[in-house]
């Protein structure tokens, strides 16, 4: 198929500039000028390499217009690096002599630890940043790749937000270079989001945790995602736009290159995707933002350059979300008996929120082997919620006569319902922490460290909603509540890495925390152990286990009617993890396969209840749950020099709620009352498949095609306020495809050089979001009829629509 697709590109996309790839041509050698037969070339840092032939010859095409450091390994050799930029066509001519490493030599299995080699991490994975500019998606956001990986789902194309192995999306940890980062709090709807917190266009490593993560890493149940923003050493500039938003951003440094920093500003309008939801209205929906991050080299000192940095990471995002509703028309039912509900709104519906945070990182390093961290972070966030929306709906038969088929027959129900909501939240959160590292020798290295942070919730909620039906007017909820919360946290950990031989790590420790507000004290220890195969070092085995506490946030505390649970404690999971990496050759490219299985037993579980992104907490720990599952990626150039991978996650997770019993009948009469015992988690998706696959023209690799697919099984849901039927229902499955198609238009270097042309390249995208038009459910609204029967009414997401984006890079 997309051998097809590439012939659609030439007919879409314009031709004739010059590629944007320079060829690499050379040699390897040893001292006696003999050649090294499968010697592996490569650019350190991406997958991009090749091996050389019998005759020690290799060819390379790499990017054009970048500085890369080429890297030259052979076994038993001391590795070689050049730096080196090539223009555009350009063909350079290389020769490597390599010189015998000695110690190697002498012990062929001596390896040296990578802190990037996730075959020693469990559930770790590491990606390209490069590649989350280029997926297409409905905004560009970040977090948009991470559902193409295993174990991880998110079925709203709208949100940020994704569930990890079973987790809700407030069990995942976010440090951008240390700084934990925080979401706003009081969004219902993916409508109202804006973007993530991480840029793309300032990320320069990423590393993903879907469990089984060491000590030094937070207090959460399900992920981690770290993030390192890069540190410029030279000017570079780039500039986005699409009909959803654009962005901009600016990267530098010094003439000495002691102080570098990255700037990027953010737009989102989604009303253009918006005008694809079933509910007609105005929407004025704007999202926009703004990031620093300084780095600075204090040492003065050439011979110690770095010995003492300084990291400053400030950002301030702000989002409006107003919608006056107008009119809605859904069909839904069976063949049998379909059903149509018309929908009238009067009213609006209003958010907003500003959110502002400062980070400090003072780094310093004693000597060689021991260097200590201090990190501050200072975060506010100011809410509002406004809302008074009434809806007037009517339900009734579709005919399914020949003679009026398709027509309303008969109306089942009528009535409205009024929603009104003034809610207001003002969050602060000031933390400072310290880390530390010792390496003790070659093979032992220990890490410790200690957080605390100071919170205040000034929380203010009033809600209220009813329906009127039949001329009988019934109130379904009120709340009226106001919270002042001031509270401090402590934490702290210490975790020990050790190289048993160059095959064998373990990594142990421990984490703590204390909360003032419900005095409990935390312990959680835990352990990985990593091991490649003596008779096969492309094969790795690995197991974690460990205890995972999360001590409850704000949003935990309060239950239904606003309320504080002061008593409520840490949610508690035991982690167990196994799993394998194998890499592989085929077609002479290198490939990677991970498999995982996992099992997760939860206590003093919290319920929750799930609307569209908002979560409803019960605030009680009156639940036990499990999850289990396995993870399986394969990732690997299935095209020369284009990375991609396919990901599969199978998933079970199940609690068990006190007191959510259910009547029993006997004969039509109630007998009594029976536990439901283990029921599916609001999470519970049997199978989650992602795909991220690139192709380009085989002579031109400056026109490529994108793809992006996703499936998601049926997830579990019920009727609000009725614990009886609490996640008793199977959802419809998820699917969405998007496909993207690019052109890189690339200037002569000789006129970037000379400054007469600023721009360097151009990168132009089409592409068709949710190629096959999937009708995907994101909730239910659910009306009565005149019998008393309730409907569950899907809401759906957005239809197909074509997107266009440009890159413009300086």
């Amino acid at each position: 198929m997309l051998k097809y697709l590439s012939v659609w590109l030439l007919l879409l996309l314009p031709m004739g500039v010059s590629a944007q790839q320079a060829l690499l041509v050379g040699k390897v050698l040893n001292q006696e000028k003999q050649p090294l037969e499968l010697a592996t070339v490569g650019i350190k840092g991406t997958t991009i390499g090749t091996h050389t032939a019998a005759d020690g010859t290799f060819r390379l095409a790499i990017p054009a217009n970048e500085q890369l450091v080429l890297q030259v390994r052979y076994i038993g050799f001391e590795a070689q690096e050049k730096t080196l930029t090539a223009a555009a066509g350009q063909q350079l001519n290389l020769t490597f002599t390599l010189v015998p490493d000695l110690q190697k030599l002498r012990t062929l299995d001596v390896r040296g630890k990578r802190e990037t080699d996730t075959r020693e991490q469990v559930s770790m994975t590491n990606l390209n940043p490069r590649l989350t500019k280029n997926l297409p998606s409905a905004f560009g956001d970040f977090n948009k790749i991470l559902v193409t990986l295993p174990g991880v789902s998110s079925n709203n194309e709208l949100s940020s937000t994704y569930s990890v192995r079973g987790g809700n999306y407030d069990e995942n940890l976010v440090y951008v270079n240390g700084i934990e980062i925080y979401r706003p709090f009081l969004i219902t709807a993916a409508q109202q989001e804006g973007l993530s917190f991480v840029n793309p266009d300032l990320v320069g490593s990423i590393a993903f945790s879907s469990g089984g993560w060491q000590p030094k890493y937070g207090d959460k149940l399900s992920s981690v995602l770290d993030i390192k923003y890069k540190e410029p050493q030279k000017f570079a500039a780039s500039v986005t736009g699409s009909l959803t938003g654009g962005a901009l951003h600016v990267e530098s440094a010094s003439r000495n290159k002691r102080v570098s920093y990255l700037f990027g500003t953010r737009y989102k309008n989604s009303q253009y995707i918006l005008q694809g939801l079933q509910e007609n209205g105005e929407y004025q929906p704007n999202f926009s933002d703004a990031q620093v991050y300084i780095h600075i080299n204090l040492t003065k000192d050439t011979l110690q350059p770095g010995r003492t940095t300084l990291g400053i990471l400030g950002s301030y995002a702000r989002n409006n979300y107003l919608v006056i509703p107008k009119s809605r028309v859904t069909t839904f039912g069976t063949r049998s008996m379909p059903l149509r509900l018309y929908v009238g709104f009067d009213g609006r519906e209003q958010m907003e929120y500003r959110t502002s945070q400062v980070g400090l990182n003072l780094a310093h390093r004693f000597n060689q082997n021991y260097t200590t961290s201090l990190i501050l972070s200072g975060v506010q966030s100011r809410e509002r919620e406004f809302r008074d929306v009434e809806a007037f709906y009517l339900l009734s038969d579709v005919s399914q006569n020949a003679n009026n088929f398709g027509e309303d027959e008969r109306t089942r129900g009528a009535g409205s319902q009024f929603d009104h909501a003034r809610n207001a939240l003002k969050a602060s959160i000031l933390t400072a922490e310290s880390r530390n590292e010792w390496q003790l020798s070659g093979r032992s290295k220990i890490l410790a460290g200690a957080k605390i942070g100071l919170e205040h919730m000034d929380d203010r909620l009033e809600e209220y909603g009813f329906t009127d039906s039949a001329d009988f007017v019934k109130p379904v909820y009120l709340l009226d509540s106001r919270q002042d919360l001031q509270s401090v946290r402590y934490n702290g950990y210490v975790q020990h890495t050790f190289e048993l031989d160059s095959l064998r790590t373990i990594t142990y420790g421990m984490r703590a925390s204390y909360w003032d507000f419900n005095r409990e004290l935390t312990l959680t220890p835990r352990l990985q152990y990593a091991f490649i195969s003596p008779r096969n070092q492309d094969l790795s085995f690995k197991a974690a286990v460990g205890l995972y506490y999360q001590p409850p946030f704000y949003r935990e505390l309060r239950n239904f009617e606003g309320e504080l649970n002061a008593n409520l404690k840490a949610q508690r999971s035991l982690h167990a993890i196994v799993g394998t990496d194998y890499l592989f050759q085929k077609w002479g490219r290198d490939f990677k396969l991970t498999a995982e299985a996992y099992y997760k037993h939860m206590t003093n579980v919290v319920p929750y209840d799930v609307d569209n992104v908002r979560l409803r907490y019960y605030a009680r720990n009156n639940a036990k749950a499990y999850a289990a599952g396995f993870d399986v990626r394969v990732n690997g150039e299935f095209i020369q020099g284009a990375e991609s991978w396919l990901s599969l996650g199978l998933l079970t997770t199940r609690e068990n709620v006190d007191g959510d019993s259910t009547t029993v009948y006997a004969q039509g009469r109630p007998v009594g009352r029976q536990e439901q015992g283990y029921i599916r988690r609001p999470t519970d998706q049997l199978v989650n498949v992602g795909v991220f696959f690139q192709d380009h023209l085989p002579d031109n690799p400056t026109v490529r095609v994108y793809l992006n697919m996703v499936y998601g099984s049926g997830l579990p849901f019920g009727p609000p306020r009725q614990p009886e039927y609490r996640n008793a229902f199977n959802g419809k499955s998820y699917k969405r495809v998007d496909v993207g198609f690019s052109k890189v238009i690339v200037l002569e270097s000789d006129l970037v050089e000379r400054k007469k042309v600023s721009l360097q390249s151009l990168w132009i995208g089409l592409e068709v979001l949710n190629l096959i038009d999937a009708q995907n459910r994101v909730a239910y609204t659910y009306v009565t009829d005149v019998n008393g029967l309730t409907y569950a009414v899907p809401n759906y997401l957005t239809g197909r629509r074509l997107n266009l984006r440009f890159v413009a890079r300086f």
